[in-house]
C-alpha cells in the first residue's frame, strides 16, 4: 500500500522535561534479569508526562473524563499549520490557519520547538492565540496537536503570567490536546509533496482521568 510510519512521540525516560510544577518522570528497574528472571520497569509519571492528550476534564471538573470520550476523537486525517520561524512566546494568529479544516479533521501545529526538547528554550514556545482557538473550534476540528509543551504560553521560570485561554476555548467544546509532539516537519514535508497525512493519538485507557500519555503516530499515504 506503500504506508509510511512517523513516531511523533518523545521517548519516555527519568529526568524527561516536564510542565513546570509536574510530578517528574522516573523509569527504573524493579526486576532484573539476574535476580528476578525477568526485567519490569517501575514507573513513576504524571498523567501529562510526554508526548500525551489533554480531556477536557484536565480543565474544568464538569466536562468529560478520558474515558467518556468517542476514540474517533483520538484520529483521523490529519492537516498540519506551519508555524515554524516565529519569535519565542510569540502568539499564533487566526489567519495562519490553513485550508482543508472540518469535523473530523486533527490540526497539527508545527512549531519548530520539538528541536529545543530537553532545553531550557522549550518552554518559550509559540502558542495558537485564544481567537486562533476559537477558529478552529468555528471550522468544526475537536483534536489539536503541537510540538510543544502546551497550546498556552508557558510562564518563564519564577513568572505567575500562567493562562490556560486556549485550553479553555478547546476543550470547552469537547476538544482534545495533543502537546510534546515531535516529528511535524516530517508531516510538512509530506502534506507539500501532496502525500496525504493520518495520525493516530490513542492514549492509555487511563479511568476518570484528565489525560494520558500517548504513542503518537502518523500514516503517510499516496493518494
Amino acid at each position: 500500500m506503500g504506508v509510511e510510519l512517523v513516531d511523533l512521540s518523545v521517548p519516555v525516560v527519568t529526568g524527561m522535561p516536564v510542565y513546570p510544577g509536574d510530578p517528574e518522570v522516573a523509569a527504573v528497574p524493579a526486576l532484573t534479569v539476574a535476580e528476578s528472571g525477568v526485567n519490569v520497569l517501575r514507573l513513576h509519571m504524571g498523567s501529562q508526562s510526554g508526548t500525551h492528550v489533554d480531556a477536557p476534564f484536565h480543565i474544568d471538573d464538569a466536562l468529560p473524563r478520558l474515558d467518556e470520550l468517542p476514540l474517533s476523537r483520538f484520529t483521523g486525517p490529519a492537516v498540519v499549520l506551519d508555524a515554524r520561524g516565529l519569535p519565542p512566546r510569540t502568539p499564533i494568529p487566526p489567519d495562519a490557519l490553513p485550508d482543508g479544516l472540518a469535523p473530523g479533521v486533527v490540526l497539527l501545529i508545527a512549531t519548530g520547538w520539538s528541536s529545543h526538547w530537553g532545553t531550557d528554550a522549550y518552554l518559550a514556545h509559540p502558542f495558537p492565540a485564544p481567537e486562533t482557538a476559537a477558529a478552529i473550534i468555528a471550522r468544526g476540528v475537536r483534536t489539536v496537536g503541537i510540538d510543544a509543551l502546551s497550546v498556552d504560553r508557558t510562564p518563564p521560570p519564577g513568572s505567575a503570567d500562567f493562562s490556560l485561554a486556549a485550553h479553555r476555548v478547546l476543550c470547552g467544546a469537547g476538544a482534545v490536546i495533543a502537546e510534546n509532539l515531535t516529528g511535524l516537519d516530517r508531516l510538512l514535508a509530506a502534506q507539500a509533496a501532496g502525500l496525504a497525512v493520518e495520525v493516530d493519538l490513542f492514549p492509555l485507557a487511563l479511568a476518570g482521568a484528565d489525560g494520558a500519555p500517548v504513542r503518537a503516530v502518523a500514516r503517510l499515504r499516496r493518494p
